[in-house]
């Protein structure tokens, strides 16, 4: 079995979903007492956070590098960042620490092609839904055409995972109002929803949308461990 390690705390919340998946994908692959050969490095998020919104990329490249090659250095075979957002750094994070990294959009990519999906709505921090580096996983390697929310729509999602989610608040309220959006995105041509950050999964569930919805966090953390399964 190999060594996952996992770069988490972006948020704790949606890291400890990543712990159990993982773990619970290796027993019931395994059965009896196996579990996951795993590590965590959980970074502190407050500064993350403050340094995503002052856009200050560089020192967060620093500091997942920093990450990536202590997890290396302790053990692990292969990286997984527990986080959508913080992708926009993989390759920079994968050449600089000298360590494969399972990408989160790829495997979500896989699995929607497998469906023979072409077009699918995005939604995630307004990091993932308003830049590239997310949608062109999607559109050059797989041949998606990648939809997003307006941008009224875009700032309200930002605030639920902010705000809410990444602080353990799970509100009836602001899951009707992604429902809402989930569902003009329908009407206008999406085929599924892939729910691009790590955390929205807390609140939307598959019950929630009468597309097909691609769970990332679960999709990245099963991918983690049938990797680390692989012969």
């Amino acid at each position: 079995m190999k060594t996952i390690g996992m770069i988490g705390g972006m948020s704790w919340e949606s890291s400890a979903e990543y712990y159990r998946i993982i773990n619970e994908t290796v027993k019931k692959q395994l059965g009896g007492l196996h579990s996951a050969k795993c590590m965590l490095y959980s970074l502190e998020f407050e500064e993350i956070e403050q340094l995503q919104h002052a856009g200050d990329w560089a020192a967060l490249e620093d500091i997942l590098v920093d990450a990536a090659e202590k997890l290396k250095g302790s053990g692990a075979d292969f990286i997984v960042i527990c986080t959508n957002t913080m992708h926009k750094l993989a390759p920079a994070i994968e050449k600089r620490a000298g360590v494969k990294l399972l990408h989160i959009a790829a495997v979500a990519g896989e699995k929607i092609v497998q469906q023979k999906l072409k077009k699918v709505a995005l939604l995630g921090t307004k990091f993932t839904m308003e830049q590239d580096f997310y949608k062109r996983v999607l559109s050059d390697a797989y041949q998606m055409d990648v939809m997003i929310p307006n941008p009224e729509e875009r700032e309200m999602i930002h605030g639920v995972i902010y705000q809410e989610l990444c602080q353990g608040q799970i509100k009836a309220e602001s899951r009707e109002k992604i429902k809402a959006v989930i569902r003009r995105l329908a009407a206008a041509g999406a085929e599924a929803i892939v729910l691009g950050c790590t955390e929205l999964p807390l609140l939307i569930k598959s019950s929630d949308s009468e597309l097909p919805v691609f769970d990332t966090t679960e999709l990245h953390a099963t991918a983690a461990a049938a990797y680390a399964l692989e012969k």
